[in-house]
């Protein structure tokens, strides 16, 4: 697993510490010393490639000035073979390096060798992490929310695999409670108006009132005729509920595998209610003291856990709560299923739900820093500088299958993955623009102009050569050695994405990546070049091609030979 900007820094790292060892032992610094401090990217390249601050750390214990520490340090430093091809003191006793074309030459041939594996780091050693997310009520059709979080879900858990994570993607079908039952009757309701006028049932007040409600019942009236007009309501009721759930189950899955998108496992609430594991969960939260009653219901103690105020566990209907399921559903993934991690990704209409959740679950004597959130911000969607509210086809909210009927699904997926942590202003106007303003078709069109310039160039027999057989020192212009380091940042982007839960930062290292090749192509000729320096640029562009490629597959976007 390659990571050329870690492996500059450790090299210099020791080649400065052998530096010391050898001035300590002419007795030219004190000795007995271990040398820390920071090495970094310096934002300026005339202050070189690296920079370091050894010598001003070392500066107290050692009572000399830090220049002059540097100073004899760089005296010393041997940089033969490494990764610099130079070093210098800068300011007040900074180190400088700059690198050699070895380093240039070492990340296009890992990259190489690497291939779509690129980018791969290994923070997650094999860690068993559950990403849920999704996971929309199967009684309505899915919302532009739920897009967002299918994702960003989907796109964590592919970057959590690129770090070293054994992944699994959930979605969390609420199969059971009150709101599928009066999705029940709701569709009772039309179903019975369907058969003998509006008039014949009353809708409940409470219940679903949109037109996919209607769409159902018609499916099922189609299928059904007057079979369940006259059965006992309880059994009326089931039966359409069944339908209802299977029918919208069935669509969220085909919409979801549109939008490129698929799960290990479509986990359904009710089997926690058919194996009496709810009961069984409540229960053990009853024994260990961390219920009371009150007002006819149980309650959990969330604030001694806590939290910030006390949830119902069950009504005083006898009915469990969803806070109570999900404990239970929680104990399952832990407990049951054995993922060392799970992250669920969630609205932040429900920032207060997970704080009080995470509390909560202490009391089953799981640890919590075993669960986290990604907690997305809202979307609005607008269109000429207007708020689009509905679908112009079915006058309702528009869902992820109207906006897949306007936009490409690769259009949606890179807009989507967006920063979650703040609101996202969708122009749908942007999204299907032609032009460099529109961020995916910017990417997308660097990706096919350097597949169009490998055809024109094998054509006149001027094919991609092994990265062994090019000369990197003649990528030597900043363009160029900007381009590189670049790519070269790809592991680091990664661990970090990881790290934070912030997969759109392969949104915006791609746009990076595109700009600098843009920059590149502009700058320098390639096609009427001498042989020598035309194979290593058209290297550096191949290289840049299959990084590109292989970051928008990570995010669930195609990489286009052709625009």
């Amino acid at each position: 697993m390659s990571n050329l900007i870690q492996a500059a820094k450790d090299q210099i790292a020791a080649l400065t510490t052998v530096a010391y060892q050898t001035a300590a032992e002419k007795g030219l610094l004190p000795s007995g010393l271990s040398l820390s401090g920071t090495i970094e990217i310096p934002k300026d390249v005339a202050h070189g490639d690296y920079a370091t601050n050894i010598a001003l750390t070392a500066a107290k214990a050692m009572k000399r000035n830090p220049r002059e520490i540097g100073q004899v340090i760089l005296d010393h430093l041997d940089l033969t073979d490494s990764y610099f091809a130079s070093a210098e003191i800068a300011g007040a006793g900074f180190l400088n390096f700059r690198l050699s074309p070895r380093w240039y030459g070492t990340v296009l041939q890992d990259i190489e060798k690497e291939g779509l594996s690129y980018g791969q780091v290994d923070v997650g050693a094999g860690t068993r992490v559950m990403v849920e997310f999704v996971s929309a009520n199967p009684t309505g059709t899915m919302t532009i929310g739920n897009a967002r979080g299918g994702v960003l879900g989907d796109a964590l858990a592919s970057i959590l695999q690129r770090a070293g994570y054994d992944v699994w993607r959930e979605f969390y079908v609420n199969d059971a409670g009150n709101q599928v039952n009066l999705f029940g009757r709701s569709l009772e309701a039309r179903y019975l108006q369907l058969l003998y006028g509006e008039d014949a049932c009353v809708l409940p007040e409470d219940g679903y009132h949109g037109e996919d409600i209607w769409d159902v019942a018609k499916l099922f009236l189609a299928e059904h005729g007057d079979q369940y007009a006259k059965v006992d309501p309880d059994i009326r009721q089931e039966a359409l509920r069944a339908f209802g759930l299977a029918h919208n189950i069935e669509k969220m899955r085909v919409d979801l595998e549109r939008y490129g998108i698929q799960y290990d496992c479509w986990f359904r609430e009710s089997t926690l209610h058919e194996s009496g594991y709810v009961d069984e969960t409540v229960q053990i939260l009853i024994d260990k003291g961390f219920t009371y009653e009150k007002d006819n219901a149980l309650w959990l103690k969330v604030t001694e856990l806590g939290g910030e105020k006390d949830e119902v566990l069950r009504r005083g209907n006898g009915g469990y709560t969803y806070f109570a399921v999900d404990i239970a559903y929680h104990r399952n993934k832990f407990e049951v299923r054995g993922f060392d991690q799970v992250i669920d990704v969630l609205g932040a209409d429900h920032h207060g739900h997970a704080l009080r959740f995470k509390k909560a679950i202490t009391a089953l004597g799981i640890d919590n820093s075993r669960l986290n959130f990604l907690i997305m911000q809202l979307v609005r969607l607008v269109r000429d500088g207007e708020t689009v509210k509905v679908s112009k086809r079915s006058g309702k909210s528009i869902t992820l299958s109207d906006l897949l009927d306007e936009i490409s699904k690769d259009a949606a997926r890179f807009f989507f993955n967006s920063k979650p942590t703040t609101h996202l202003e969708f122009d749908m106007g942007l999204a299907v623009r032609q032009d460099s303003e529109n961020p995916v078709y910017y990417v997308q069109y660097a990706h096919a102009r350097i597949c169009s310039l490998i055809v024109a160039l094998a054509a006149q027999g001027d094919t991609v050569r092994p990265a062994k057989d090019i000369d990197p020192s003649l990528l030597s212009t900043p363009v160029e050695q900007a381009l590189i380091k670049t790519l070269a940042q790809l592991p680091e982007e990664i661990r970090l994405a990881a790290r934070d839960y912030d997969p759109s930062r392969i949104n915006r290292y791609l746009v990076a990546l595109a700009g600098d090749f843009h920059r590149f192509y502009n700058a320098n000729r390639i096609k009427d070049e001498a042989p020598a320096l035309l194979h290593a640029r058209l290297k550096l562009a191949d290289t840049v091609r299959s990084v590109l490629a292989n970051c928008l597959s990570l995010i669930g976007v195609t990489a286009p030979e052709k625009m």
